[in-house]
């Protein structure tokens, strides 16, 4: 039977709610503390249905990156180029103001820089990333004010001990974070600021109504707020089905410690559909939804075998190919894709808000869509 509330839990905890936010990962709480630092006066309340943020805040692989270099090609090729650089504007736009907003320490962030790998059949990829690199420069430099960001890199092959790779692209500008410490630092500057947020609680229905959004949840609660931000991401279509969204699982596993690991900063693989990086002196792996792209389409926690024995393929042949490593923990998290990269960050109607389909891209764009989507909340 659902858990009523009671008259003292409705009046206490519900009464008077100027914005409701649901969902506790990055863009939501960058969009609660961005109305409190603007009216510390509203009433904004977070809603969470997991314990933790469910979904891929806390979930990622922890890449502060922008782009590697044949995703931004893949991404010119199918699209307008000037379209493709103001995304890359905006996801470094959004981790310098997460940077900024949390400090680098309290996240962990680490300037190492990251890699792209070219195996030896990839020769004619890397060949046109190089014929492209002065120009991608050169748009990077007008956006981050850094000449060169992407290098040539295959000498230090043999210093990171990979098998079959022959070329490598040097990315100065990503650098790496602990996501668990990005959220924990989140949440803890949401409440100085005053946001309410309460976990365990999940949305079943939501209906605007003259001057306000009635909420209703699993449990049979009504609750009310004069505005609300959706800000689940890869869930987003389960309230709103229209969404231009789809859930797609990623699953990733870290292994014990490794005396003496070679690998240092982020690395792209295959296009990106796997990625890696040390976490100390532990290797995180993940990706591989490419090997089945439609049954990855799933808002489902959990794991397959074939994508599961791909990725230990790949640490035992490629990436750590004379090292032996035990695996600790495997986890999955869901992020939110779609046919466009661009975020969906748009009013329905006077009282509703969305802020979903970050594309993987997270920590990179979540606090400018968190910020963005407060903005129309406030200019509304």
């Amino acid at each position: 039977m659902p858990i009523r509330l009671s008259f003292w839990e409705q009046e206490a905890f519900f009464e008077g709610i100027d914005v409701l936010v649901i969902g506790s990962g990055i863009v939501g709480l960058n969009a609660a503390i961005t109305l409190k630092e603007r009216d510390a006066k509203l009433r904004v309340v977070v809603i969470e249905r997991g314990g933790l943020p469910a979904g891929a805040s806390t979930r990622n692989a922890g890449f502060a990156c922008f782009g590697s270099m044949t995703e931004l090609l893949a991404d010119q090729e199918e699209g307008e180029e000037s379209a493709v650089w103001s995304l890359v504007e905006k996801r470094w736009k959004g981790l310098q103001r997460l940077r900024n907003r949390l400090g680098d320490e309290a996240i962990a962030y680490k300037p190492w820089g990251g890699y792209e790998l070219f195996r030896s059949a990839e020769g004619a990829e890397y060949e046109k990333c190089l014929h492209y690199m002065p120009h991608f420069n050169q748009q990077l430099k007008e956006i981050t004010g850094q000449p060169g960001i992407f290098a040539p890199a295959s000498h230090q092959q043999e210093a990171f001990g990979f098998a079959g790779i022959a070329h490598l692209i040097f990315n100065k500008g990503e650098g790496q974070i602990h996501t668990g410490k990005m959220m924990k630092c989140l949440v803890d500057l949401a409440r100085q600021k005053g946001v309410e947020i309460y976990n365990g609680i999940t949305i079943d229905e939501l209906k605007t109504e003259q001057g306000s959004v009635t909420i209703k949840t699993a449990d049979d609660w009504l609750l009310k707020a004069q505005h609300v931000i959706v800000a689940t991401n890869g869930f987003g279509r389960q309230l709103l089905p229209t969404l231009a969204v789809t859930p797609a699982r990623n699953q990733v596993l870290i292994t014990r410690p490794i005396p003496q690991l070679k690998v240092k900063g982020t690395f792209h693989y295959d296009r990106g559909f796997f990625y890696f990086r040390n976490v100390g002196n532990r290797l995180l792996l993940g990706g591989g939804r490419c090997l089945d792209q439609v049954g990855e389409e799933t808002a489902e926690f959990g794991f397959t075998q074939q994508i599961k024995d791909a990725l230990l393929q790949l640490l035992t042949t490629t990436i750590l190919p004379d090292t032996p490593f035990e695996v600790e923990q495997w986890w999955s998290g869901i992020m939110g894709v779609g046919e466009q990269k661009k975020p969906i960050v748009k009013q329905l109607g006077e009282h509703l808000t969305v802020a979903v389909r970050l594309g993987g891209m997270g920590v990179a764009i979540g606090a400018e869509v968190g910020e963005e989507a407060a903005r129309m909340v406030w200019d509304g």
